[in-house]
């Protein structure tokens, strides 16, 4: 086992990866996490796995820096795609990532986020209703990847009948992340971004007419800007609207989809959280640990450092694996295993430091409302043939669930 485990470290190349790989990733994260914890990949970037070397990397933003223009550049070109992924939110240092993340979560406050709850509770009961009605049913299609879709539509006050290409522009755009990828999907991904900006564009202009409430309408605030008379350019405004519902649509589908499969593997933990239906939050937590919905984050190397004994100079560029993180036995005590009611539990899915999720409390919120109102509903479901991986590394969820409601 430990020569095969070595085998797969050494072999490890982030471009290259094999279906095995997609369909379970953690045996190669536990045998890097072992034996090649700062993996050098055929390319020259750095392969973190342990939780300790993860902390650092999201604290020290002074070394290990968001921006993404030198590293998406070669990738990209001059294109939207470009445009976009060095215009969000997400890959950007201090200190245009601190005045977007303020205009952002001023619009996520506790108080809003409280606010939702009552139109999420009548959303997933509605979603439930339809599924009600039949015996087979799609797991992802008919419910997980429907709650992040309408949320998103709401905090940005999009009209329902303007919805349905949302899902297919975020699905593209995320894609062309990936650390390879192919000319159509960097053509979907490209698309996506010049449909998505039209649309918006055509949108910010019906808002700035007729504004919304900024206490509840992303949009309206974002446009509106701080009282001190801070704003986003027409460019950062169009490009964090798309980041918005990027963020928190495959991730939010993600932990729902994950969370609901693996507790039908674990029939005992889903039986205990049946029982006691309180154990809603800490059993969020543990299926975002357990499978982190995005399990990678990227850095690049801006003042010389050292990590695991190895010196990386400036341009160093480094990926962050959260899924190998979030089962590191230095952390978490049987970091394989599955539990509901596991406390402490501080996992990355969410990153830490000045660039942890903005949306994390609505994710969190929709999570527990899902699967405890699913649950509720539905306590014998079960899976009705094989689930389907999306066939990403970097965002690890399912494209599909086939699921029985059961007796």
């Amino acid at each position: 086992m430990n020569g095969h485990a070595r085998e797969l470290a050494d072999g490890f190349d982030l471009e290259k990866l094999t279906a095995d790989f997609y369909a379970n990733p953690y045996p190669t994260y536990r045998a890097l996490r072992e034996h090649a914890p700062v993996k050098r990949l055929p390319n020259g970037c750095y392969f973190l796995t342990r939780y300790d070397d993860l902390i650092a990397a999201y604290k020290n933003t002074k070394t290990f820096s968001s921006d993404k223009k030198k590293e998406f550049l070669p990738k990209y070109g001059n294109s939207l795609l470009y445009e976009h992924h060095t215009t969000s939110l997400v890959f950007n240092d201090p200190p245009a990532h601190t005045r977007v993340r303020r205009l952002i979560m001023g619009a996520l406050s506790p108080r809003a986020i409280a606010g939702m709850e009552p139109y999420l509770i009548a959303l997933v009961d509605s979603l439930l209703d339809r599924i009600a009605t039949k015996d087979r049913f799609e797991l992802i299609g008919d419910f997980a990847s429907a709650i992040p879709v309408e949320v998103i539509g709401n905090l940005l006050d999009v009209p329902h009948d303007e919805r349905e290409p949302l899902r297919d522009w975020s699905l593209a755009i995320l894609g062309a992340l990936e650390p390879v990828i192919a000319q159509d999907a960097f053509d979907r991904g490209n698309d996506a971004v010049k449909d998505f900006l039209a649309y918006l564009e055509t949108l910010v202009e019906r808002r700035r007419a007729k504004p919304g409430n900024p206490e509840r309408d992303v949009l309206t605030r974002l446009i509106q800007g701080e009282d001190n008379g801070e704003r986003l350019t027409a460019k950062e405004l169009l490009h964090n609207c798309i980041f918005l519902l990027n963020a928190g649509h495959e991730t939010t589908t993600n932990l729902i989809g994950n969370g609901l499969v693996t507790l039908s593997q674990y029939p005992d933990e889903k039986q205990r959280l049946l029982a006691q239906p309180d154990l809603i939050k800490t059993a969020v937590e543990e299926m975002l640990r357990y499978e982190s919905s995005n399990q990678l984050g990227n850095r690049m190397i801006v003042e010389e450092t050292e990590l695991g004994g190895i010196k990386m100079p400036p341009g160093t560029l480094v990926t962050l694996c959260i899924g190998a993180a979030n089962r590191d036995p230095a952390q978490f005590p049987n970091p394989e295993g599955f539990d509901v009611a596991r406390t402490p539990n501080r996992h990355l899915a969410f990153g830490t430091g000045a660039h942890q999720c903005a949306g994390m409390a609505l994710a969190r919120l929709e999570g527990a409302i899902a699967i405890s109102r699913f649950l509720a509903r539905f306590p014998n479901y079960v899976l009705d043939g094989e689930p389907v991986r999306g066939g990403r590394v970097r965002f690890r969820g399912f494209l599909s669930v086939p699921c029985r409601r059961g007796a």
